[in-house]
């Protein structure tokens, strides 16, 4: 009876140990599929396609950007703005820097980090905060702050 006792005692304490190394693969993974996004949108941007930089925004009227002291909701808001706010000359060239991903379930994240948009003569820098889920598309931004 004490060794039954024994084993299950030694089952508690080392099941949590099993999927704490388990969660530490799955947040790697996660980490990895959603700095790929931020790449993919990097390169989009780069490319001065928008509508490619745009695909893995939320397409929903929920979807918030902020941005200094305004706030939008809806992907088609945040598309037109950029639209207008990103042409000729206006277009910068994209980095991101300082990227930290935190994952909080299998199906959130946020990521903090620098962007800097970078012109002939001159350049814009800030921070931002985007909220990540995992849909059945793969992963979204579904919130974007920016400043």
């Amino acid at each position: 009876m004490k060794k039954i006792i024994l084993l299950l005692n030694m089952s508690i304490l080392f099941i949590p140990l099993l999927s704490c190394s388990r969660s530490t693969l799955d947040i790697a993974k996660i980490e990895g599929e959603i700095r790929n996004v931020l790449d993919g949108q990097k390169a989009f941007w780069n490319e001065k396609n928008i509508e490619g930089f745009m695909e893995d925004y939320w397409k929903s009227e929920n979807f918030t950007f902020q941005s200094g002291n305004s706030r939008l909701h809806g992907w088609k808001e945040l598309l037109s703005r950029y639209k207008k706010s990103y042409t000729g000359e206006n277009w910068g060239e994209l980095d991101f820097t300082d990227i930290e991903v935190k994952v909080l379930t299998k199906n959130y994240a946020y990521v903090l980090g620098r962007w800097k948009l970078t012109f002939n003569d001159s350049a814009k820098e800030g921070l931002f905060t985007i909220i990540f889920q995992r849909m059945k598309e793969g992963w979204k931004i579904i919130h974007d702050h920016s400043s």
